[in-house]
Order: structure tokens, then C-alpha cells, then sequence
């Protein structure tokens, strides 16, 4: 399985990434939302994106738009991995087209239990 960790912090998306590779995913990383669809545009669609929302170029929300509004991209699930906490982000993000939302900081377990939830645990996979 494969999974685009979108994330302008180096150090979050190695943590995620990591995460990922332990759980028996393939991982790309992007450092903002435009950056994420110049791979998406570039290569075979992976099966995840963990979006953060705070980012410079293009934030997290505004690329869960754009990529749902592209029909080649529909199979994509979506998770945003961000700071933001209020219930009206979540709210928003959900009501974008994000799949799931993940709260930082989280706990690799807490990774691995939306993956569960989302059916995309790699069969095997234990964090």
C-alpha cells in the first residue's frame, strides 16, 4: 500500500512516515498541498494522503477540495493529521471530503486505529 504524507514540517512528515513504514506502507512526502497534487499528477494514485492543515503555498483544506473535485482521484482516502482541535475545523474538513481526522500530537497507535477504521490497515501490519 502506498501513502502521500503532505506536511510542511520535514521533521512531522519523517514521524508520519515512519510511522507508515512500520504499519507496510510505501511513503512519498510533499511539503504542501501543491507540491501533493504535482505527485498525484505525477504518478499512480497511493491508497491514503495524511494532510496537515497549516501549510504555506496551499493549506490542508484547500487541497481535500481540489482533490475531490477530480474524478481521477476519487479512490484517494483522505486523513488529516493537524494541530487544529476546534470542532468546526473538523467540522469543515470532514464536510471537504476528508475521511478521517487525526489530532496532533498523536500516538502511533492512534495512527493505526483510523487506518483500522478506514480499512487500510496492511494485512499483518502492527505498529
Amino acid at each position: 500500500m502506498k501513502a502521500l504524507v503532505v506536511d510542511d514540517s520535514r521533521a512531522m512528515r519523517k514521524i508520519i512516515a515512519g510511522a507508515l513504514r512500520k504499519l507496510g506502507y510505501e511513503t512519498v512526502e510533499a511539503a504542501d498541498g501543491a507540491e501533493a497534487l504535482e505527485v498525484l499528477k505525477s504518478g499512480s494514485l497511493p491508497d491514503l494522503a495524511t494532510v496537515d492543515w497549516n501549510m504555506p503555498v496551499m493549506d490542508g483544506l484547500t487541497f481535500v477540495t481540489q482533490v475531490r473535485a477530480n474524478r481521477d482521484y476519487r479512490a484517494l482516502t483522505l486523513m488529516m493529521v493537524t494541530t487544529e482541535a476546534e470542532h468546526g475545523q473538523i467540522v469543515r474538513a470532514l464536510a471537504a471530503g476528508a475521511h478521517e481526522y487525526l489530532i496532533k500530537p498523536f500516538t502511533v497507535e492512534a495512527l493505526e486505529e483510523k487506518l483500522s477504521l478506514l480499512g487500510l490497515l496492511p494485512e499483518g501490519a502492527q505498529a
